[in-house]
């Protein structure tokens, strides 16, 4: 696929965000389509257990962690161009040149990205796709959706993944190394092997998923939304309207208590 047509394809999604980004979907009710979602679900899980997770499991044991965390540093390397993009796109300038260190240092003394150098120096990793651009500059989630092969996400994100594509780099250099078909075998391939790393990465979570969810699908949709809450906000979510603030709560005790208080101890107040 050209840049071109990811073009085509990335304003028709953001239009179609825009417009349905609140539709059918109240902050009571995030998931309108819950019964098809969880049929997605299900068909993912199935492909899952069936095929993805042997292949995370024979790629665990045969791959060794150095190697292992190399191919993973290499795509969060790669990931860092998006986020120094996105990082612009909402204003971002310091985290945006924090970003852009990391992908020069890594890019060079790590090696293409296989020795995750900026991390140790005091260069952190963060995330911003387009996505969370959407949503910094107020476009809402929209429905809470499941995705064949892909999984949770909403209207907002899955239309933000059009640019998000465009920003990669693996785009253009399998456009330049190739035909049509080998740039989608090329494509194919790489995502297939982050798919696989992530899964591999994943194995010791989902135990944890497994005894903490009685419903392992309401649990994945509400910890998807949260997170990408925190994202869009940068870790400092506005407090909802209706939220319970134990702080008001005692505060209204202490108005109706006319017992006198008791001076707290020195250096307790």
């Amino acid at each position: 696929m050209s840049p071109i047509t990811y073009s085509k394809t990335t304003l028709g999604l953001f239009i179609l965000s825009a417009i349905l980004s609140g539709c059918a979907t109240t902050p009571d009710n995030p998931d309108p389509y819950e019964k098809f979602n969880r049929q997605v679900f299900k068909f993912n899980e199935t492909v899952d257990q069936a095929v993805l997770k042997p292949v995370a499991k024979t790629y665990k044991t045969l791959v060794p962690e150095p190697l292992d965390q190399g191919v993973t540093n290499v795509f969060s390397n790669l990931n860092d161009i998006t986020v120094v993009a996105n990082d612009l796109l909402q204003l971002k300038f310091k985290r945006a040149l924090s970003a852009a260190g990391r992908l020069f240092i890594n890019s060079t003394i790590g090696l293409l990205g296989v020795f995750d150098v900026a991390s140790d120096n005091n260069l952190p990793k963060h995330y911003e796709d387009f996505g969370q651009t959407l949503g910094h500059w107020g476009v809402g989630s929209g429905p809470y959706l499941v995705l064949p092969f892909v999984g949770p996400s909403s209207l907002r994100d899955a239309s933000g993944w059009g640019v998000d594509i465009f920003l990669d780099p693996r785009t253009y250099y399998a456009g330049l190394h190739g035909d049509s078909d080998n740039v989608r075998k090329f494509l194919f391939t790489t995502n297939g092997i982050r798919a696989i790393d992530i899964r591999a990465d994943w194995l010791g979570a989902e135990e944890i998923v497994q005894t903490a969810a009685t419903d392992k699908y309401a649990y994945i949709r509400d910890a998807y939304l949260q997170r990408r809450e925190y994202l869009i906000y940068d870790g400092n979510p506005p407090k909802k309207p209706d939220a319970f603030d134990e702080e008001d709560l005692f505060d209204d005790l202490d108005e109706k208590d006319s017992t006198p208080k008791v001076p707290a101890p020195a250096g307790e107040e």
